[in-house]
């Protein structure tokens, strides 16, 4: 007899594990089921596709009789409607479908107030795995039973989202840890979403998300969803930013076990901690103002000292302390940076924040191939687009606001605006993706919670070896210095 796997799709549920008989009726009911499972998740994101395209078709026809401001309101309530409708179909949709939803989510602050709304549904947990299957996989993979490996496991999953779920659980030397465990099947569903680019293309379309570089983000998903299906990547990941934060005073990263890991199960620290929504909703003013840099420093140390970081700035990647130090979850999604990436960008980075040049900005873009030859642009208008999300690093002090991302993604993503020359001239690979990511993430993440600082001088830490902008950066110099 042979072991084969079957994909099962229903309702709120992505997949399960059967054992068939082998010979032909297994092997035709396995391409059966397969094909059936393709085909549903294939219909459900190009159903939607289409429904989204028909009432944007509408809101244009309605909108051509209207005033601006009948069509703005028009447009809203189609944005409105867009958000909920694909909330409603991935959020039962654990894979890529899913993963993809949560990083357009990241930009939501552009949208409507309810359509953030909606949206942040795809932040929160989805549905788990039968605890059998849990259970079953952990043996798979590890060679015992949960109930053998650990002093105690919880059978039902302390969260749930796209790739896995995590269980609490109790060492027999007393630790207690955080196991997450790969759904079954969920490789083969991946696979199967990152090879269906076209229909990834069009859900991404669906979302109307004006001037979204849709083909970047999708190849750069394609490229990074492979890792995170492969827990001993993350595994590493994760114990390389533990090294590179050992001891630190306000970023902490949970240690891994890696005699409980393996490719579908990743076994580490459990960290105590309130979520982001118990932590927006109870700390102090203060705390808050203390735990934003933190996740701001945290960004920038990684990217500027040991170019790599993590790509991933998700509510639901920390947990926030009462002493304001953060703990970061989540190291599936890493970027590291090649020596040619950061020649590239480091120069314009510099032409922006430091010099802030624009004729400067527009001879290194051309150089280094960001912006295409010929285009005859005004470098005081190319200087202007591209350094609005650098706005906050060009004054002393600057609060971020959801009004201000609101407002700069606006800017950003209008395609068919007064910056329409400069969008269509710029030329930014799809490598960059993750890093834009990480920048919008962050600020919306410090827009949420109000953050005043002084983010130039901060970031001039990083760049340029600047003394001490405030309290947190003095803790962080005095730990590099007993630093071996």
């Amino acid at each position: 007899m042979s072991r084969t796997r079957v994909v099962l799709v229903g309702v709120g549920v992505a997949t399960a594990t059967a054992v068939v008989a082998g010979g032909a009726v297994a092997v035709r009911t396995l391409r059966d089921e397969d094909h059936r499972a393709r085909l549903t998740r294939s219909a459900r994101v190009w159903r939607l596709s289409t429904r989204r395209a028909a009432h944007y078709a509408v809101v244009k026809v309605r909108g051509v009789t209207k005033d601006e401001q009948a069509r703005a309101a028009l447009e809203e309530q189609f944005a409105i409607r867009s958000a909920e409708d694909v909330a409603a179909v991935l959020g039962n949709m654990k894979g890529a479908i899913m993963k993809l939803g949560q990083m357009v989510s990241f930009v939501a602050e552009g949208l409507p107030e309810e359509a953030q709304r909606a949206l942040a549904t795809l932040q929160a947990d989805v549905p788990p795995m039968a605890p059998s299957l849990a259970e079953q996989l952990v043996l798979d993979e590890l060679g015992r039973h949960p109930s053998d490996l650990f002093l105690d496991w919880s059978p039902v999953p302390v969260a749930a989202a796209s790739v896995g779920q995590v269980h609490r659980a109790v060492l027999h030397d007393g630790r207690v840890v955080a196991v997450k465990v790969q759904y079954p099947g969920i490789a083969a569903a991946i696979r199967h979403d990152l090879d269906n680019v076209e229909l990834l293309y069009a859900l991404m379309a669906a979302m109307s998300l004006k001037g979204l570089d849709v083909k970047g983000l999708v190849d750069e998903l394609r490229d990074r969803m492979a890792d995170e299906l492969d827990y001993r990547i993350e595994a590493a990941n994760q114990t390389e930013f533990c090294r590179l934060y050992e001891h630190h005073p306000f970023i902490r990263i949970p240690a891994v076990v890696p005699e409980l890991s393996s490719e579908k199960v990743l076994t580490s620290e459990w960290i105590e901690g309130a979520t982001w929504a118990e932590f927006e909703a109870t700390a102090s003013a203060a705390i808050k103002q203390r735990a934003g840099e933190v996740v701001f420093r945290f960004a920038q140390g990684s990217i500027h000292r040991y170019g790599v970081f993590n790509g991933d700035p998700h509510p639901g990647n920390y947990r926030f302390h009462r002493d304001g130090s953060v703990t970061f979850l989540d190291f599936g999604l890493v970027k590291r940076w090649t020596g040619s990436e950061w020649d590239r960008l480091s120069p314009c980075l510099d032409a922006i924040i430091i010099d802030r040049d624009a004729v400067e900005l527009v001879r290194t873009m051309e150089d280094v191939g960001f912006l295409r030859l010929g285009h005859g642009l005004e470098p005081e208008a190319v200087y202007g687009y591209v350094s609005s999300p650098y706005v906050p690093y060009l004054t002393d002090t600057f609060t971020f606001t959801r009004d201000w991302m609101r407002d700069t993604l606006t800017r950003i993503f209008d395609i068919q605006g007064p910056d329409q020359p400069v969008i269509t001239a710029l030329n930014l690979p799809p490598s960059f993706v993750i890093l834009d990511r990480v920048v919008w993430g962050v600020s919306a993440l410090l827009a949420r919670l109000e953050a005043t600082g002084p983010w130039r001088s901060i970031l001039l830490e990083y760049r340029r070896g600047g003394a001490p902008a405030t309290e947190l950066g003095r803790l962080d110099a005095e730990w590099r210095a007993r630093r071996p």
